[in-house]
């Protein structure tokens, strides 16, 4: 490990260390441009200049490897001097747009020039004008304020995978954009935007919407799929005006998917803002008394087991230990969390997690694709997956539909007969898994919503133990979600009771007359056209298909309007923090559950938020690790049997519609028309 001194401090750094991470070890703020910690190095803009002893001339410090004895200086005369040169260069040709630029207030060369920026420019040349690039109903593009740093074309080429722009010309001509027309079509997109050191790249849907000295800024966790990455929420008033993403290395790095980002928008849109009843076929709006009224009503003298319950995707853990508790307090053991029908058994923790965690990725060295399109499913998930493969010695094989990943896999079969050969060591791919040092399958949602979805997890079990995906220190199985709620219902078993029916069950029961009254927590997904004559209560957020079919409406909170916890796919608890309240009349879930137990004569018996998560602790003591993964037991689970024949088919078939918050979003509805609908035109290919 080197040793060096920075303005007279020594540091010890490991081998392979720049003078500018260097630099900042040793307490040094030294100013960039093009460098970032996660992209590779380009020494583009020269603003990183340091003074090093027996060099002749400043040194771009991002490009230069730390070595033994050297002597750094950051603060001297001829480092000012040469960085107000940089700075004097870069602003030849930016245009003074200040005053409009959505980046105002959080744009780097601006904090940069109020320290290296000279009061006059010595160059009275008239500025260059860059024609504006259409990339998508995402990021907008001035192209004019572009500063050549490249961190965006390096982002897409490094983390996203997807390689649309990029240089074009030398010198005062260099432009960066899309060799040809097209949209930036991948799905962490938005990430861009952060990267982008100028207002060269900024937000479409949120422009000219708000300063950011405005917002009032509320550190959280999205929901809007399995991931659980960690976000901030930057609200004005009582509208949330967009959603940035929060450091956290274990799970999303820095980095945010585009529904996430973007979808917020949809947060305002066909919201549920007061209790509305069913009366002569039409719902009206009533009081919660009459809401609460209508549903003692109609509950007076129904058996427990004609009652049924669903859990939805956005659903939180608090939320679903109430309605558990009340629909057990009211005798009824059908309920379910699993609205796509799959058949993930609840008994064995490992048996529905992601055990080797989303950072433990980067440790293994074979992955085997189960049914699923991690690219559409968990974006950032995929992004590490991306990232493991780029460092090689990492073999990548799919079982199911082809797609387009990010990465080069090797396509195995369509369906279980080829999970059945390498389970039973008679395909090439097989003896991969067993070279593997730390070998790791990821079974999706598309493989376990199927009839025989529970043979199909036994024997993805059973291959894990057969080929040493799980052993001391290490466990390879892993079962990637798509919904935020899932883990939590299942930690709290909100599943079928003893003689209780699941999905399909209930919506049977419905046909058949055996069950009378369903519960709606935010379940959406559910086929509601087989509610036939059923009394129905929705509680949710959204006008979508389960209030459109509700006799009673609830209004709940969204997620950004609520304390409430989740547990991503890892089994690592987080919780969101309320940025702004609810809208009308709407509750926080657990609110409404509590009082609807004491309308109905079975009240529950919580009063405050603390109390309902200290009965988390003990249903599930897992709730008790807020923020971390406690390694599950690997048990035994599925239903060993014959696997069917019908190929895997993914579980998502539109990445930017997957619940009512991005189905009511004008922007997702942008981005179907731009990336999924001409996709849909061609036909799926794989590296």
């Amino acid at each position: 490990m080197p040793k060096l001194s920075v303005n007279g401090i020594e540091v010890e750094v490991p081998a392979g260390t720049t003078v500018l991470q260097a630099c900042e070890a040793a307490g040094a703020e030294v100013p960039r441009f093009c460098y970032h910690d996660r992209l590779s190095i380009a020494g583009n803009c020269r603003m990183c200049l340091v003074e090093v002893e027996k060099s002749p001339k400043p040194v771009a410090s991002c490009a230069m490897p730390a070595s033994e004895g050297m002597v750094v200086k950051t603060n001297t005369a001829q480092v000012k001097k040469a960085r107000e040169g940089v700075m004097e260069f870069l602003l030849i040709n930016h245009p003074l747009d200040c005053p409009i630029c959505d980046q105002g207030g959080e744009c780097d060369l601006q904090d940069q020039a109020m320290t290296y920026g000279r009061h006059a420019s010595r160059f009275d040349e008239g500025k260059r004008a860059v024609k504006d690039k259409d990339i998508g109903p995402l990021i907008k593009t001035i192209m004019t304020r572009c500063i050549h740093c490249t961190r965006c074309i390096r982002f897409g080429e490094e983390v996203a995978g997807v390689e649309v722009l990029g240089l074009t010309g030398r010198g005062e001509h260099m432009e960066v954009g899309p060799y040809v027309e097209a949209v930036v079509n991948t799905e962490l997109s938005g990430n861009i935007i952060d990267l982008c050191p100028v207002g060269a790249l900024t937000s479409k849907p949120y422009e000219f919407h708000a300063r950011s000295w405005e917002l009032v800024k509320t550190e959280s966790i999205d929901v809007l799929d399995a991931v659980g990455a960690n976000i901030r929420v930057d609200t004005r008033g009582a509208e949330v005006m967009r959603i940035l993403p929060r450091l956290n290395e274990d799970v999303n790095e820095e980095w945010l998917a585009d529904k996430s980002r973007f979808a917020c928008d949809g947060l305002k849109k066909r919201r549920l803002d007061r209790c509305f009843v069913r009366r002569h076929g039409k719902l009206e709006p009533a009081s919660w008394d009459e809401a609460f009224g209508a549903i003692a009503e109609r509950l007076r003298g129904v058996a427990g087991n004609r009652i049924a319950a669903f859990a939805g995707d956005l659903a939180d853990a608090e939320a679903m230990l109430l309605l558990k508790e009340l629909i057990t307090a009211l005798g009824s053991p059908h309920m379910d969390c699993r609205q796509d029908g799959a058949k993930l058994d609840a008994s064995s923790r490992a048996g529905y997690l992601f055990n080797t965690t989303i950072a433990g990725i980067e440790r293994a060295d074979a992955c085997l694709l189960i049914g699923t399109n991690p690219r559409w499913e968990a974006p950032l998930v995929n992004a590490r997956l991306r990232k493991r493969w780029r460092r090689g010695g990492f073999a990548i094989g799919l079982i199911g539909e082809p797609r387009e990943l990010t990465y080069k896999y090797s396509q195995l079969g369509a369906g279980p007969q080829t999970l059945a050969e390498i389970a039973n060591d008679r395909h090439a791919f097989a003896a991969t898994l067993k070279a593997a040092k730390a070998p790791m399958l990821i079974l999706g949602q598309g493989a376990l919503a199927r009839p025989d979805g529970a043979q199909i997890l036994a024997a993805a079990r059973q291959l894990a133990l057969d080929f040493g995906l799980v052993r001391e220190g290490w466990n390879g199985f892993n079962v990637l979600h798509g919904a935020a709620a899932r883990v939590g219902g299942l930690d709290l078993g909100f599943v079928p009771g003893q003689g209780g029916r699941d999905v399909a069950g209930i919506l049977d029961g419905v046909q058949s007359g055996a069950i009378e009254i369903v519960y709606l927590l935010g379940a959406d997904e559910i086929d509601t056209a087989r509610l036939g004559g059923a009394f129905v209560i929705y509680q949710g957020h959204h006008g979508d298909a389960g209030a459109s079919r509700a006799d009673v409406v609830l209004p709940g909170a969204a997620y950004t309007e609520k304390s409430a916890t989740y547990v991503n796919l890892e089994g690592r608890p987080q919780r969101t923090r309320r940025a702004i309240h609810p809208l009308g009349e709407a509750r926080e879930d657990w609110k409404i559950l509590r009082a609807l137990s004491e309308a109905l004569g079975r009240k529950l018996p919580y009063d405050t938020v603390e109390a309902v998560r200290q009965r988390l602790g003990v249903v599930a003591p897992s709730f008790r690790a807020l923020g971390r993964v406690e390694p599950a037991a690997f048990g035994n689970f599925g239903s060993p049997g014959p696997l069917g024949s019908e190929p895997f088919k993914s579980a998502i078939a539109n990445y930017y519609m997957t619940d009512p918050i991005s189905r009511a979003s004008p922007t997702m509805a942008q981005c179907v028309e731009a990336f999924v609908a001409p996709a849909q035109t061609k036909t799926g290919t794989h590296g």
